[in-house]
């Protein structure tokens, strides 16, 4: 027969196995190795900065950590391969923001963004500039919007595919100075920007980093950077917001993701882990070289709203730029 004190410790004894429980999903993660599927090829920003993060997170944890580029179909192809996985923590997603741009830009999708993957940590942030071929007869934003207005629908801007950052920072360009131009896709962002240079396009928004190159050769000429202050790598470029469109602001950024049935004990490990390998010199410092923002992660909880956010801002856009279910 249990005594009153046993009826009084019960409560705390399954409490604490509960506690138990959940701790050691986290307590002996990982049991084997982590694989990161970024959804770009190699080579870009997103890539390089993964891979160092990898080979840091691999020295904390004592196992090997692996990235596996997966590119295609605006991330569609990576996030697919994430939700499949186990949700044991050792599959995650490294994803541009172009991910919140696929629920609305897609008919249809083998997975539910929100429902289905759980938002780990943000890595960085991507400003973008607004670079034209130099024989443009353009020197800043306003002058830009003007030639624009005097030739809706003429000139053409490069991107690197539907629903990217490159690509929806035209769009709200666009919508936010009245002005119309052609959309010209190529399958991925260098191939854009080689046909800038080459004068078969007129301008397109690349992110900041990749470019700095071929600013400084004067292959291509700087108008504004998307973001709402300057960046460092481009300290005398003006934000196109005090250049002339108030307000304006189209930011790229990476997420890494797990599939949604994780644990939340190893979610808030890895969450640490990726906190702590930003703050690694060598890491923030290589951030910063890209043109690439470091950011403070929020937690896994602040970032799953940030995402809903995210899906919300650049769906309206989207629908307002009558490109919404066309792929």
């Amino acid at each position: 027969m249990p005594t009153r004190r046993t009826l009084l410790f019960a409560p705390l004894a399954a409490a604490a196995t509960a506690t138990l429980s959940q701790a050691a999903p986290a307590d002996n993660f990982p049991s084997g190795p982590i694989t990161i599927i970024v959804s770009f090829p190699a080579g870009g920003s997103i890539d390089v900065v993964m891979r160092a993060v990898a080979a840091q997170l691999q020295q904390r944890l004592g196992k090997p950590v692996i990235v596996e580029n997966r590119a295609g179909a605006g991330g569609v192809l990576a996030t697919e391969n994430v939700v499949k996985a186990a949700p044991d923590g050792r599959t995650l997603l490294a994803s541009a923001s172009s991910i919140a741009a696929n629920p609305t830009l897609f008919k249809s999708l083998p997975f539910d963004t929100l429902k289905d993957l759980q938002a780990v940590s943000l890595i960085f942030r991507t400003p973008l500039v607004l670079v034209v071929n130099p024989k443009l007869p353009v020197h800043s934003i306003a002058e830009l919007i003007a030639l624009l207005k005097s030739k809706p629908g003429e000139i053409n801007y490069a991107h690197g595919g539907p629903g990217s950052a490159i690509h929806l920072a035209g769009e709200l360009f666009q919508t936010m100075t009245g002005t119309k131009m052609i959309a010209v896709s190529y399958r991925g962002a260098p191939l854009g920007l080689n046909d800038v240079m080459g004068g078969h396009v007129a301008l397109m928004f690349a992110d900041a980093g990749s470019v700095v190159g071929q600013i400084k050769a004067g292959m291509v000429r700087p108008l504004g950077v998307t973001s709402t202050t300057r960046v460092p790598v481009l300290p005398d470029v003006p934000t196109i917001a005090e250049a002339g469109v108030p307000g304006f602001e189209a930011v790229g950024w990476t997420l890494v993701s797990a599939p949604a049935a994780t644990p939340k004990p190893i979610v808030d490990r890895l969450s640490a882990e990726f906190a702590a390998v930003a703050a690694v010199p060598a890491v923030h410092d290589l951030i910063v070289k890209l043109g690439t923002i470091p950011v403070q992660s929020p937690s896994p909880a602040e970032l799953q709203k940030f995402l809903a956010t995210e899906i919300d801002h650049w769906g309206e856009l989207i629908r307002r730029a009558g490109a919404a279910n066309t792929l």
